[in-house]
């Protein structure tokens, strides 16, 4: 079978979605499919071997200069392809400042508009590359906000088009309106383009169902999967009496870090800090610099900043030997997570996870037996499920290792495979 994915960028930093994307491309290419996985925006960047082609279509540069100005939406394409080259993409993004409010939201607007909208020339050549060198039998956009794409890659390419479910309802609440009101509309609008849709658990494809109203049946289901490779291997020594609790994501509001920082001043408060660490890993970008710095002048003010550490952004390497050096893991999230690799991964290497019970999170837990489950955005209720793990050492160890064992048996990347391809069989027999 012959499979694209089409997968955004995220301007450099590692990101949750395009990790996902690459592993389930790799998956494919080993049991033999052609795979072409497709970055926009800017080149993707996974923790693993990347799959990706050496191309970036919609690039960074070029979308924003034709949104701002209708003399980009004509120019050569000789001059468009200098602004894609992967190098430059990546270095602009890197350094130029973060998008304003406004301009992300308009730029939304006009990648959903598609063949009616400003980018329009973009769309034509990502089309004309897909049928001269491609010709695929399935594309499978990776993000609702390409929905803008599917009508005309359909009708050109005459094949099915799929699309996934990623955690767009975040993203959209955050424009500013008009535009949010704008986007949702268009979403609602190109839902017909598709032909199938997929999520990562059902209970993201139940609130997707009524959120973009896409009707329940055309959602499948696909769970998680990881590239086991090297889980598990690491070994750490810990030092006797002390409990290391760790986070590792993006440092910014929605992951929810300061409920974490919270309940762990409240263990501090009732046990001391001495028989406690708190470790956390994960890029910070500068938008959420100051939110980041408000959390560690909190944590000097209340006096114990030396159980504290960040790691800062880690590679595969180093995100191995950082879950190994874990007693807990918990990413308590502000918003319904509908993946949370984090969890998987915390398990694949024997580490019991507390999260809180919304998003895919009851789902990994029910499948892995591998944490405990508390209300979420609660402070209190956090602190009391870390603190349960933290006195019941056995229990802790034993649904540590229930959880790695789930994760090898359900949660590998032949299962993700497999399940992907049974969605897709349903399409091309």
């Amino acid at each position: 079978m012959r499979l694209v994915y089409i997968t955004a960028g995220a301007a450099g930093m590692y990101c949750g979605s395009c990790i996902h994307d690459n592993t389930l491309a790799a998956a494919l290419i080993s049991k033999g499919h052609e795979v072409t996985l497709v970055p926009t925006y800017t080149p993707s960047r996974t923790d693993e071997a990347n799959v990706s082609v050496n191309s970036v279509f919609y690039g960074a540069i070029n979308v924003y200069l034709q949104e701002k100005s209708s003399i980009f939406r004509h120019t050569p394409r000789a001059f468009d392809w200098l602004l894609n080259r992967p190098g430059l993409v990546n270095w602009v993004t890197r350094f130029s400042s973060s998008t304003s409010p406004e301009d992300l939201g308009a730029l939304t607007v006009s990648i959903l508009e598609g063949e009616d909208g400003h980018l329009r020339k973009e769309l034509e050549k990502l089309v004309e590359w897909l049928s001269s060198h491609v010709r695929p039998d399935i594309v499978h956009l990776t993000n609702s906000m390409f929905l803008g794409m599917a009508r005309e890659i359909r009708e050109r390419l005459n094949v099915p088009v799929l699309c996934s479910l990623q955690g767009e309802d975040v993203f959209l609440e955050d424009l500013a309106e008009p535009y949010k009101g704008q986007a949702k509309q268009l979403i609602r609008e190109k839902v017909a383009h598709i032909n199938g849709f997929v999520a990562t658990s059902k209970a993201y494809a139940d609130f997707m169902t009524d959120y973009l109203r896409i009707p329940r049946k055309s959602i499948h289901v696909v769970p998680l999967g990881i590239n086991l490779k090297g889980h598990g291997s690491a070994s750490s020594e810990r030092e006797k009496g002390i409990t290391r609790i760790g986070y590792l994501a993006r440092i910014c509001p929605e992951k929810g870090l300061h409920l974490l920082v919270d309940a762990f001043e409240l263990l501090v408060q009732r046990r001391g800090k001495e028989s406690l660490r708190l470790e956390t890993a994960g890029y910070l970008g500068a938008r959420d610099q100051s939110y980041f710095d408000e959390i560690r002048a909190r944590i000097v003010q209340s006096g114990w900043q030396d159980c504290f550490r960040h790691r800062g952004e880690v590679d595969r390497q180093e995100k191995i030997e950082f879950l190994s050096s874990l007693d807990i893991l918990s990413v308590p999230t502000v918003y319904r997570d509908p993946k949370g690799l984090f969890v998987l991964e915390a398990l694949a290497n024997e580490v019991a996870v507390v999260q809180p019970a919304h998003g895919n999170f009851p789902e990994l837990i029910a499948k892995t037996g591998g944490g405990r489950l508390v209300e979420p955005n609660s402070a209190e209720a956090l602190a009391e499920g870390l603190e349960f793990l933290i006195e019941n050492v056995d229990e802790r160890s034993r649904i540590a290792k229930a959880g790695k064992e789930a994760v090898r048996k359900y949660f590998n990347t032949d299962m993700l495979a497999e399940n992907a391809l049974a969605v897709y069989r349903k399409y091309v027999p």
